[in-house]
């Protein structure tokens, strides 16, 4: 092919990529904002209430990834079958799904609302273990809610629709607002409920997510085709098993991923009140710029996806390519940005000459895993929409646990490979973790796209 027609199909398939991404990556900000707005206005009702919503936060966002991850096999089945032109075949699809996920919000709700003896098993101030309590039993409740709102999205995200959940997003994060200062202060003749109302105005904004996504399937002339919402249908197991066996290995690779943080984090915990804040700004700034390629991962899922729906297994191993790179041109600005702002990054979270220090050199590491971190999760993204998930999941936490971990375990709080070096050796461990996932990642990406451009002749002669 001539090096202008390469080109040409370069830019094409990454002007589609980007029109799906970009309104995915609003809305994973969003969600994430949501959090944010939490844990500022309860930090100003008091600070029992914010270290309450915080040590909830550290209980309900692992659980709430896993059962996502486990929604997210929604996505590359409506995909492919959108591909095929099944658009039959995608309303019973969704409505199993649906049904998958009112059993798994469920499941999530009533571990959250029995979660106090976990923060038994974490040595929680007896006196913060009622108000994070209220505020769990208030998420509780809209587990299933946003449970439910996620099926929808990702059916949605399967047909290349992606703007929907982005609108109902933002608007859910605008409901938060106004419901948490209703709640947490005690407004409109309602007592304060300070962390309780804040858990409570978090569930009551997924059931508004919810109702939006449903109004929005419901209306929209782009959903007519596949009436997912026209019909009832009692649970059929078979199906259900399929997306679990697609879900499941997705939501425990999300979950080893996530938790692995909140590993290092007790890990760290022992070096002091300055060491842990250092960490949580780092943390918390690298988890913000992680949500575009994270967003270019689900936008890859569709592509790849739909392209295999299609029986073009060759576009599909383009539009994945495509996707890697465009997650390593970001990785480059943004690794670029952390290097040239450390101190002004921050000095956004802190003012404590400390607390900047330790925070600037842990995002050092936070800049140089930039790359790896890229390639990972949209290899990940493209593995999905092959829907090759187990692999995945086997090479995920294999990377994090069997080798990120307990290297940097040995970095930072040993001797066995020279000087303990404390928080840096930990992050030390992430790059490695990361790097080899993506390395191994990038190489199933390969074999699963050979295997099905290899099958294809096959496929097309039955």
């Amino acid at each position: 092919m001539p090096a202008h027609l390469r080109l040409q199909r370069v830019r094409t398939e990454l002007r589609t990529l980007l029109a799906l991404a970009t309104p995915i990556i609003i809305a994973q900000l969003a969600y994430t904002a949501v959090g944010f707005v939490d844990t500022v206005m309860s930090g100003r009702y008091s600070a029992r209430d914010l270290a309450a919503v915080a040590l909830g936060n550290s209980i309900w966002v692992p659980v709430f990834l896993l059962m996502t991850g486990i929604l997210l096999a929604t996505t590359p089945k409506v995909a492919q079958r959108f591909g095929a032109g099944q658009h039959t075949e995608i309303g019973p699809l969704v409505r199993q799904a649906l049904w998958l996920a009112l059993a798994v919000g469920a499941l999530a709700g009533t571990l959250l609302w029995n979660a106090e003896f976990v923060l038994h098993l974490m040595k929680v101030d007896a006196d913060l273990i009622a108000p994070t309590m209220g505020y769990l039993h208030g998420v509780a409740f809209g587990m299933p809610c946003v449970a439910l709102f996620h099926v929808l999205r990702c059916y949605s995200d399967g047909l290349g629709r992606t703007r929907p959940a982005m609108v109902v997003g933002l608007l859910g994060l605008l409901a938060n607002i106004p419901l948490n200062y209703v709640l947490i202060y005690g407004k409109l003749g309602l007592s304060p409920l300070g962390s309780t109302g804040c858990g409570w105005a978090t569930a009551l904004a997924m059931l508004f997510m919810l109702l939006g996504m449903l109004w929005w399937v419901k209306r929209a002339p782009t959903y007519t085709a596949t009436t997912p919402l026209q019909r009832f249908d009692w649970p059929d197991w078979t199906l259900i098993k399929r997306l679990l066996g697609i879900g499941l290995p997705i939501g425990i690779a999300v979950f080893a991923e996530s938790s692995i943080f909140a590993v290092i984090a007790l890990l760290i915990g022992g070096l002091g009140a300055t060491v842990v804040a250092g960490h949580q700004i780092a943390l918390n700034f690298a988890s913000l710029v992680f949500m575009i390629p994270y967003s270019i991962g689900m936008a890859a899922t569709v592509r790849v996806g739909q392209a295999l729906g299609r029986e073009q297994p060759r576009e599909a191993r383009f539009a994945a390519g495509v996707s890697i790179a465009t997650a390593l041109a970001y990785a480059c600005v943004s690794a670029t940005c952390m290097l040239l702002m450390l101190e002004p990054i921050a000095r956004i979270y802190s003012s404590a000459p400390e607390v900047i220090e330790v925070a600037v050199a842990l995002i050092v590491y936070a800049a140089l895993f930039q790359f790896s971190d890229a390639i990972q999760v949209t290899a990940a993204g493209a593995l999905r929409g092959y829907q090759d998930t187990r692999a995945t999941m086997i090479l995920t936490l294999f990377a994090y646990w069997g080798i990120g971990l307990p290297v940097g375990y040995l970095l930072g709080l040993t001797d066995l490979l020279g000087a303990a070096s404390g928080p840096a050796g930990l992050w030390q461990g992430l790059i490695v973790g990361l790097t080899c996932a993506a390395l191994m990642l990038t190489l199933r990406l390969k074999s699963s796209a050979r295997r099905r451009i290899r099958l294809q002749p096959m496929e097309s002669a039955a």
